[in-house]
Parts: structure tokens; sequence; C-alpha cells
């Protein structure tokens, strides 16, 4: 079938368009943080302890606040039939939400360590935790600060959006 040139033409004058996404990351070291964050992260690095992590040996401990001011820990919780694992993140947001439903989170911290001890570099979650974080986010329509802790210092991002730039939400189904 031939393009006739009218249609031909139209098609040439389409012009592909980029679209930059720009995201902020502020880099603390641990004695810059204030007294709330360094609590959060403190709690966090406890929290790994709380790990059940027999077949990764990657320990990982997450600490929130909730706008109350109430503290919830997580950490990582590694079953055999691996999909059934849940991580740090994960166990603490949904603690967090099954007990305390009406307060939104507004920070959340982040700690990993291995059989060499803490991670040097800050520890970043994986997707799916990032996709519950904005849940969350979503659900009470503020967003969450998330400090990822590391040796070498803490990365503080704004938003789980900073995280997942592209994302899914319920108003996405809509």
């Amino acid at each position: 079938q031939q393009i006739s040139p009218s249609h031909h033409h139209n098609i040439s004058t389409l012009k592909m368009k980029e679209i930059d996404i720009h995201i902020r990351v502020e880099h603390y070291q641990l004695d810059e943080l204030n007294t709330a964050d360094r609590e959060l992260v403190d709690l966090a690095l406890k929290a790994t302890h709380g790990a059940y992590a027999p077949y990764s040996n990657f320990y990982v401990g997450a600490a929130l606040r909730l706008a109350n001011g109430i503290i919830v820990t997580g950490a990582n919780q590694e079953n055999a039939a691996f999909p059934s694992s849940l991580c740090a993140e994960r166990t603490a947001l949904f603690a967090a939400q099954a007990n305390y439903p009406d307060q939104p989170v507004s920070t959340l911290a982040i700690v990993a360590r291995n059989a060499n001890g803490l991670l040097d570099e800050p520890v970043s979650p994986c997707g799916a935790c990032r996709q519950v974080i904005l849940g969350v986010e979503d659900r009470y329509k503020q967003p969450i600060r998330i400090l990822l802790y590391g040796k070498k210092g803490v990365y503080s991002v704004m938003s789980a959006k900073d995280l997942l730039p592209l994302s899914f939400v319920d108003s996405s189904m809509k």
C-alpha cells in the first residue's frame, strides 16, 4: 500500500521530544544530620540485627518516623521459598500502616550490612520497595523523605518520586 504524499508529509513533520528528568540527592556525613535523622539512622542500624538472612547474608534495617513522632522499625526476613521473603522497608511500612493507619510517614532511613560489616556506599531500596514507598506517599498525599546510609555518607532524597520518577500510582488507572 502506498502512502499519499500529504500523509507522508504529516509523518515527516512529527518531532521526537526529549524529556529530561532531574532528581536532587543531598549527600551528608553522618555527623551533619540533625538529631532526629541521626536517631532514625541509628535505629535502622540496630534493626539490621533483627534481620533473618541465612541465604543472602545481607542484613537490612529500616526505621521510619510517623507524623505523630512514633518510630517503627523493620528488617528483611528471608524464607526458603525466596519469593516469600520481604525487605526491611516493606516490613516497616506495612507494620506502620497496620498499626497507625491514620498516620503518614514523614521520614524513612535504610541501613544495610553484609559479612564484612556496614556497606561503604549508601544502600538503595529495590524496585518493589520503591513502588510501595511511592504508594504510601500517594495514599497520604505527602512525600516521604528517604535517608540512605553508607559509611561514606548518607544520601537524602525528598520523595520516592526521586527514586522512581516515571511512576505508576492510583491516578494512573483512572
